[in-house]
This record gives C-alpha cells, sequence and structure tokens, in this order.
C-alpha cells in the first residue's frame, strides 16, 4: 500500500467521485486560469493505480503530477 497525491487540471464532478477508489478529492479554484483538482489518498497496489490514471484519462483530465507521499510495506500472508 502507498499514499499518493495526484494534481490534474480541471475539475472532478460530485457524481464521479466513486471512481477514484476512496481519494479524497480538493479542488483549489484560480481566479486567472483552470482549477486544478487534488486527489489524495491510500491506493492498494500498483494496478489501482494505473485504475486512477485511466480513469483521469478517460475524462480528459491532464495529470500535472503523482507524488508517492509513503509507502506502507505488504503484510506477509504466511501465518
Amino acid at each position: 500500500m502507498a499514499t499518493y497525491r495526484i494534481c490534474v487540471r480541471g475539475r472532478i464532478a460530485s457524481s464521479r467521485i466513486d471512481l477514484f477508489e476512496g481519494m479524497s478529492i480538493h479542488p483549489e479554484l484560480h481566479e486567472e486560469g483552470p482549477t486544478i483538482t487534488t486527489l489524495e489518498g491510500e491506493l492498494l497496489d500498483q494496478a489501482a493505480l494505473a485504475g486512477v490514471l485511466n480513469t483521469l484519462y478517460t475524462m480528459q483530465l491532464p495529470v500535472l503530477s503523482v507524488e508517492c507521499l509513503s509507502v506502507r510495506p505488504a503484510q506477509s500472508r504466511h501465518a
């Protein structure tokens, strides 16, 4: 698991929030220029990250940055 911060140009409609794996979504309105939206939260694995990025691509929201804030080691399934 890892915590990510993803910034995109544009706004995400509240009806689409459920597509983002439980990440929190924070739009930042700017007087001059486009809205920048920040998504932040914990994702299970790289496949979940790819899913979020693919959803943003499908929504035609340009990705400005992807930052890994922290990584939590995977728990062993062996008992």
